[in-house]
């Protein structure tokens, strides 16, 4: 499969109706927080649901997932009243939006699943604290790979700031003046200025 064309580029931000009806505006790194993003084909079919409740459980139960402070948000082309039912079924504990004109999946290069079967493929972005698409999992037909797919990544991207965090600062102090090279600036100790024109006018003769 090809490279995604969204990795390693800043993710777009997303304006859509959530599933109370209120415009939902997600701007990544606004938060500094990594983001997991999916796109799933329809709420309340059976994979979509197991999907939406593995994620559901995994803010509530995994250490990592409070420990990082993910944001998950879920898409579908469902409309609002889908979505809220969906939600208020499921006790969904993120927003889940609608997508239902697929500005948002076209911003993100989501196409349909299943051969074309599925309104929207099954696709999430795994999107770091500052904005950049780490990764994308894209499979339709694999519902529980996404959960674990966030979980890696989170993972990783918490092995990143614990380095980054044990890095020595190796640049100089702000406040320390650079040397500065000034050779024979320095009078001898001892000598008066009148010891030191009559030497130059030694070595001068």
């Amino acid at each position: 499969m090809a490279r995604h064309p969204l990795i390693g580029q800043p993710a777009p931000p997303v304006s859509l109706p959530g599933a109370d009806g209120e415009t939902y505006t997600l701007t990544p790194s606004e938060k500094g927080v990594p983001i997991a993003l999916f796109f799933y084909p329809k709420s309340g079919s059976f994979g979509c649901t197991k999907e939406a409740c593995q994620f559901r459980d995994a803010l509530a139960e995994k250490d990592l997932f409070k420990r990082t402070k993910v944001e998950i948000v879920g898409i579908s082309s469902d409309p609002v009243d889908k979505q809220k039912e969906f939600v208020e079924k499921q006790k969904l504990t993120y927003p889940v939006l609608s997508d239902a004109k697929g500005e948002v999946r076209k911003a993100y290069h989501v196409g349909k699943g299943l051969f074309g079967l599925a309104e929207t493929a099954r696709v999430t972005f795994l999107i770091d604290s500052k904005g950049t698409v780490r990764d994308v999992l894209d499979t339709t037909v694999n519902y529980s790979a996404h959960v674990k797919f966030v979980t890696k990544w989170l993972d990783k991207l918490e092995a990143e700031e614990k380095k980054a965090a044990e890095a020595p600062d190796a640049s100089p102090a702000a406040d320390e003046p650079p040397a500065v090279d000034t050779p024979n600036a320095t009078i001898p100790e001892g000598s008066t200025v009148a010891e030191l024109g009559r030497a130059a006018e030694a070595v001068q003769a």
